[in-house]
């Protein structure tokens, strides 16, 4: 629309200058805001930065919390050997041996005695041969006295034993010859000799203990080289040096060298049985009587490696590392494993973190919480410091002096150190790390209001005064719309300008909290908690990909608040040339 003055200059038109100076209020502040190409820059960035955020994750073929893996030949522990120094103990079926018993057994054997109590039972304890042990289950029957040179034998009347003459003749002479054993009717008695006095038992073995270790050849012999009577007559055999022993009505032979010896029966290997324990590392790894006996010629060569055929008839290269005496067999196995720490592909622009997770999709998702804390935060603050601000600024007095003692105090509360008390209370509590997020931008935004408040304050308690202030009194217009209605709306201006430049001072100190481990947890991200990984030397020297891209963006987003908001402090100028 054009207008004509004919003054006289004769006839014009309103041109651009002109019609600037007609424009509304809102126009010229964005006429002003335009003009500044810093503003402009900051207002890209910012546009930007959302949509990298906010769109960016959208696009993205991942999501911030899956977990990349990939197929990789390392070298996994296989087997555990160690020398066999302790006593393994082969329980009766049917029979208990509690494992403090066992304790009370081998402090018997080390004191050279041979019985030891536990609870309300007596165990008896009898050297097979070196290193070979059978503990006995002891029932008292009976007790021999020699009193003024004749000897008598006292049954115990609860378990009905009757002494037939050839057991006292026999208890007899073992008392006399102050023997722990006797044999009687086929039955093998024990003494415990106390004083003029000796209690007989009748002994039923329940365990045997041996430092020897059996390993069957393949799994179907399992069961019976763990068996108490295989093992029993087993080591009688090797105690006494023979090269046969019958079990269970089958013939069984012994062969081999002392250290690593073969049991077999019809030529066919059933167990072998040396002093080195070897141990799968897995359950279901079975390590046959063989590759057994091949890793302990390799420990007692000390060689660091050898090759077994495996049962597909592949040759398979295997290491042996030594921790004092223990020893860990290793080999070459293809295994699903997390994709750490991978440089840029194409695949994964921006590599993958040590979780294995996609680095630029991580940072387009927590650039969505780094944001939202950010505006959420600056909202609670201003609203918090516009009621009570404005509340202060225009009544004055004893309330303005109230509010403002009230600021005090809360400007009074250490920042840090109650941030870290609230963060270790919801570690403690392991509260769901979503449920963190609200928490954490209720204490930033709580803290934080004092600075609005007082700014409030100030400008309310010059515009109070005012004539059309004095106009909406004088009108009857109530005390909480001449607040919110007319001064308030006359301080949004600076109140916009000081928001905007400390949305960048909350996204820092977000990702402070976040670096320091009081912010967002995993699996959650903010571009706080990526940049947390610079904590670790080595990642941050080696894997720039993981921390620098985190940096950058935090960088960039408080830059364009605070060119965004320079430029809006001095778009509202008044005094700006137009």
């Amino acid at each position: 629309m054009e207008t004509k003055n004919t003054g006289k200059f004769g006839t014009q038109k309103l041109d651009d200058e002109r019609r600037v100076r007609v424009l509304s209020p809102g126009m010229l502040v964005f006429k002003r805001f335009v003009r500044n190409k810093l503003a402009i820059t900051g207002l890209i960035i910012l546009v930007l930065m959302f949509a990298f955020s906010f769109l960016g994750g959208i696009f993205s073929p991942y999501t911030q919390s899956q977990v990349f893996k990939h197929d990789e030949e390392i070298m996994k522990e296989y087997a555990t050997c160690m020398m066999s120094t302790e006593l393994r103990y082969t329980i009766r079926d049917g029979a208990e041996l509690p494992e403090a018993a066992r304790a009370q057994a081998v402090l018997a054997i080390s004191k050279g005695e041979n019985s030891f109590t536990y609870g309300d039972k007596t165990y008896t304890l009898v050297k097979e041969g070196e290193d070979f042990y059978t503990i006995g289950d002891a029932l008292e029957i009976a007790t021999g006295r020699t009193l003024a040179g004749k000897f008598s034998i006292t049954p115990v009347e609860e378990t009905g034993f009757v002494p037939t003459e050839a057991f006292t003749a026999a208890a007899q002479a073992a008392i006399e010859a102050r023997l722990m054993q006797f044999e009687a009717d086929g039955t093998i008695y024990t003494l415990v000799n106390e004083g003029k006095t000796s209690a007989i038992y009748h002994v039923e073995s329940i365990a045997l203990a041996t430092k020897s270790v059996y390993d069957p050849a393949d799994e179907s012999y399992q069961a019976l080289t763990e068996s108490f009577g295989f093992r029993y007559a087993s080591e009688l055999a090797l105690t006494r040096g023979e090269s046969k022993f019958t079990y269970d009505g089958k013939t069984y032979s012994i062969s081999g060298e002392t250290d690593d010896l073969l049991i077999s029966e019809a030529d066919k290997t059933v167990c072998s049985v040396s002093d080195i324990l070897v141990s799968p590392n897995a359950n279901d790894i079975f390590l046959s009587a063989d590759f057994k006996s091949i890793i302990r010629d390799a420990i007692r060569n000390k060689e660091t490696k050898f090759t077994y055929t495996d049962e597909t008839g592949e040759l398979v290269e295997y290491r042996i590392d030594r921790v004092n005496t223990t020893y860990t067999v290793r080999t070459l196995k293809e295994s699903r494993v997390i994709t750490m720490f991978e440089f840029p592909t194409l695949a994964h622009l921006l590599g993958t973190d040590s979780n294995g997770m996609d680095v630029m999709t991580r940072l387009m998702y927590g650039g969505r919480i780094s944001l939202m804390v950010g505006f959420v935060v600056v909202f609670l603050e201003t609203f918090i410091g516009i009621v009570l601000g404005g509340i202060s600024g225009y009544f004055g007095g004893w309330v303005d002096t109230a509010i403002m003692r009230f600021v005090d105090l809360f400007n009074c509360i250490p920042f840090y150190p109650i941030v870290m008390i609230i963060g270790t209370v919801m570690d403690k509590m392991e509260i769901d790390p979503i449920k963190r997020i609200f928490i954490l931008m209720a204490v930033l935004g709580i803290l934080g209001w004092t600075s609005i408040a007082r700014v409030v304050r100030g400008q309310i308690l010059s515009l109070r005064e005012q004539d059309f202030m004095v106009a909406t009194e004088a009108t009857g217009i109530r005390v909480s719309r001449r607040i919110f209605k007319h001064l308030v709306p006359n301080v949004m201006p600076l109140l916009i300008v000081q928001a905007t430049m400390s949305l960048g001072g909350i996204i820092i100190t977000e990702a402070t909290l976040s670096f320091l481990g009081l912010g967002v947890k995993y699996p959650l991200a903010s571009w706080g908690s990526i940049i947390n990984a610079a904590t670790n030397v080595h990642v941050m020297t080696n894997y720039w990909f993981i921390w620098i891209p985190a940096g950058i963006l935090i960088v960039l987003t408080v830059l364009g608040f605070n060119f965004v908001g320079d430029g809006l402090r001095d778009a509202f100028d008044p005094k700006m040339k137009r």
